[in-house]
């Protein structure tokens, strides 16, 4: 497999033709060092002259739905500078649990939670109730003052706290239901509020009388499934399509492509490469990896550029 890039534009449906000019943008999931990597890779597509920040419809999950409205409210440039130029910053651990500020060892624990829910579940609608539950349980021993803070640290970093006017949906699910949840400007949820729900994989991010959990929790990292009738989809997995749910519960990152171009559209995916994975995975909320997993997605964006122009426009 090409980490880099699978370019395949095959179609297997007619249905295309009535779709070709409508183009999706998929950020997935995938921690601090998956936001800066998404961030790097828009950069070096853009510097090199391709701008899909202006993508009919951008999907976000988790980290995915921070680079969403990040890049809905300052150019991709202004961004990459941004991480580069950041103070050099210490580990953390999940988002959405104690203020965001966890030592190494508990983001391990807390993949290792992820992991027993997961081989206790049936389905994904039995893991996400699971999930939920789970989350419910540690907002119950929790004194509930991380909210704030959480929702204004969300806040700060983003450009602009108002949904653009173009197509952004925020995944996330509903912490009582296991139901999953896609935030857009007409859900009458602030920006912010979408964003910080997203990227709750800890403890239950509180909007109204409703809690939830991470965007992750739908599907998969990516929730390319929500590009449905876009004729060219492009999807950026910090993960690289990995996942933790048995392939047979068919809701893996590949199996979303497959359906996708079943029914007409062009699909690309960037993953990292071979060289910057060490980034990903259990160092994902490694803030010290950021600028380094930026210029490692910008790399990959400006070699990438030509080859995507094509299909992209």
């Amino acid at each position: 497999m090409n980490h880099s890039l699978q370019f395949n534009s095959e179609t297997t449906s007619n249905d295309v033709s009535e779709h070709h000019s409508r183009t999706a943008l998929v950020l997935g999931g995938g921690g601090s060092t998956g936001n800066a990597w998404l961030i790097g890779v828009i950069a070096g597509l853009f510097d090199a002259g391709l701008d899909v920040t202006a993508a009919d419809l951008t999907i976000g999950t988790s980290a995915g739905s921070t680079a969403a409205a990040q890049i809905a409210g300052a150019t991709p440039t202004e961004l990459l500078a941004a991480i580069l130029a950041a103070a050099p910053q210490q580990r953390t651990g999940p988002v959405g649990s104690d203020r965001g500020r966890f030592p190494v060892r508990p983001v391990a624990d807390h993949m290792e939670r992820i992991r027993k829910i997961i081989a206790s579940a049936v389905d994904a609608a039995d893991m996400r109730r699971r999930m939920g539950a789970a989350a419910l349980d540690l907002d119950a021993a929790s004194d509930g003052s991380w909210q704030p803070q959480w929702r204004a640290t969300v806040a700060a970093r983003l450009p602009s706290q108002s949904w653009p006017r173009r197509t952004v949906l925020i995944t996330a699910v509903d912490a009582h239901t296991g139901e999953p949840v896609v935030f857009d400007r007409h859900s009458g949820v602030d920006l912010a509020d979408a964003v910080a729900a997203s990227c709750a994989s800890g403890l239950p991010y509180r909007i109204g009388d409703s809690r939830y959990i991470d965007g992750g929790y739908r599907s998969n990292a990516e929730n390319a499934d929500l590009a449905a009738g876009y004729g060219r989809v492009l999807v950026l997995s910090p993960f690289g399509g990995r996942t933790l749910t048995p392939l047979d519960w068919g809701t893996h990152l590949a199996a979303q492509v497959d359906e996708l171009r079943a029914r007409g559209s062009k699909v690309e995916t960037i993953f990292p490469d071979s060289n910057s994975e060490h980034m990903f995975g259990a160092n994902a909320m490694d803030l010290s990896l950021r600028p380094a997993a930026a210029r490692a997605g910008y790399d990959q964006g400006r070699a990438l550029a030509e080859q995507l122009t094509e299909f992209w426009r």
